[in-house]
């Protein structure tokens, strides 16, 4: 399914929306390789072939929900802490 979005340019382009299947295998293979490649090294290492735009997009989402950190080298850090997460949503509220 194509869909418009408008870039940071504010010009119109098309793309396709991940899957997902893709997204999760992104967000898997970033976590496995956390703190030490690259945005094209960690795309050159996933499992399945995914479009370099699409690819993008799915990085920019992972860093958008505070999964992912890109540090001023280029080197993507997997952030998220799911036991953290847990422990915050189980907490009483006073």
């Amino acid at each position: 399914m194509a869909q418009k979005l408008e870039d940071r340019k504010g010009v119109a382009r098309l793309f396709r929306a991940p899957t997902l299947e893709t997204v999760r295998m992104v967000e898997e293979t970033v976590e496995k390789n956390s703190g030490e490649f690259k945005k094209t090294q960690i795309w050159e290492r996933l499992p399945r072939k995914v479009m370099w735009p699409t690819y993008v997009i799915i990085l920019d989402y992972l860093e958008e929900i505070n999964k992912i950190i890109t540090s001023d080298d280029g080197i993507i850090t997997y952030i998220w802490n799911p036991k953290l997460a847990k422990k915050m949503a189980t907490r009483k509220h006073y």
